[in-house]
């Protein structure tokens, strides 16, 4: 029993140092944006590469979660007559949970491990080390555009998802239950507020920060070789998806007692 304790402190304690030293690296790569315009080509390379590289799984999630959301509320809601009303369900659900969600979880498995991989084989080759002798600041140089290059590709990415999930959930309305596409965007308009695309928006851009510093955080930790670049690239994937949902979950939170408070005001 006392060790059990001891390993659940000790468990406990170098999560407590794991998030001290996110968010010190956080408060670091803000403090780099001033370089921002000297950094604009890697930016703009690595944007291409964050959102090219992820087209392919993004569109393919897209597409089939919309056609399955679709499919399956299709299936409810023709019990009661309401088939048409698909869109309504459809839209709502991809601009306000599934678009940013499942576009985090592809950009974490993919960017996030691999800006963990990158810069822990750097980290481990010492050409971190050469950087800092040569007074080049690791997190202005590799570190700051990596975040905000995969903050522009996750909110560009949402977009494309949620396009491509209303999408998908016509055609299968369509198909599978006679659902007209005038019918269906029609519906999916009504239910489409501003409000639902600023929070989809929002939950983007503090998924892909979040990922892009936990994948950085782990490559410039890493130590003992090989080995220890496997294990960062792991840990990077865990923890932003268990992120991603904590961070849903708090937004969601925030923005219902905002609603409330403005009801009470009102």
């Amino acid at each position: 029993m006392i060790q059990l304790v001891a390993r659940t402190e000790a468990v406990f304690e170098r999560a407590c140092v794991t998030a001290g030293e996110i968010l010190l690296l956080l408060r670091d790569t803000v403090r780099a944006l001033g370089d921002l315009r000297r950094r604009v080509g890697e930016i703009v390379n690595q944007s291409f590469r964050a959102t090219y590289g992820s087209l392919p799984v993004t569109v393919l999630t897209a597409l089939f979660s919309g056609m399955i959301l679709a499919f399956q509320t299709g299936v409810e809601l023709q019990k009661y007559g309401q088939a048409a009303t698909i869109g309504w369900v459809v839209t709502a659900s991809m601009c306000r949970e599934m678009g940013p969600v499942m576009t985090a979880i592809a950009l974490a498995g993919l960017m996030g491990s691999s800006y963990a991989a990158e810069l822990g084989t750097m980290k481990v080759s010492e050409e971190i080390d050469a950087l800092q002798v040569m007074s080049i600041d690791p997190i202005r140089f590799l570190v700051m555009p990596r975040v905000v290059s995969l903050v522009a590709a996750s909110i560009a990415l949402t977009i494309l998802v949620n396009v491509i999930g209303i999408i998908g959930g016509g055609i299968v309305g369509k198909a599978y239950f006679n659902v007209g596409f005038e019918v269906y965007f029609t519906y999916a308009q009504e239910i489409l507020k501003f409000r639902d695309i600023w929070i989809g928006l929002v939950k983007a851009t503090c998924f892909g920060l979040s990922t892009a510093i936990v994948g950085c955080h782990q490559g410039l930790a890493t130590t003992q070789g090989a080995a220890g670049v496997g294990r960062s690239t792991q840990k990077t994937v865990v923890i932003s998806f268990v992120l991603v949902l904590v961070l849903d979950h708090l937004i969601n939170a925030l923005v219902q007692m905002a609603g409330a408070m403005g009801a009470d005001v009102a």
